[in-house]
């Protein structure tokens, strides 16, 4: 099991910045896959950016070139450096860790509320 706990969501206004964080309960360094995923109001859940085996990292086109996913295996985290927001990245953001290639399980963090508004 992974335990996932997000931190760093707030409001902000068009043009800001915020940085996310997600602390895992155990080492990342083995989890097959490590993202984040946002959701507006009445929207469907959607991938925004994160790792997926042992390659670069992966981007949604709309967020490309504004946020970046890093990751520090000895604090067990992954964040997400969010810049240039708009109001359009209004939305929950979830953490999510897929420990194996091959399975199913998903495991998410409570989410954190990121607001951008002037």
């Amino acid at each position: 099991q992974v335990q996932l706990v997000e931190a760093g969501g707030g409001y902000v206004q068009p043009g800001g910045s915020l940085r996310l964080s997600c602390a895992a309960s155990r080492s990342i360094a083995s989890i097959f896959a490590m993202g984040w995923y946002r959701q507006a109001p009445g929207k469907q859940r959607v991938f925004v950016a994160g790792f997926t085996g042992g390659v670069a990292p992966t981007y949604v086109d709309s967020v490309t070139g504004r946020f970046t996913v890093s990751r520090d295996n000895a604090k067990n985290t992954v964040y997400l450096e969010m810049n240039n927001l708009k109001a359009e990245d209004t939305a929950v953001y979830y953490c999510n860790a897929r420990p194996s290639p091959t399975g199913t399980t998903n495991y998410w963090g409570q989410g954190t509320q990121v607001t951008v508004s002037s």
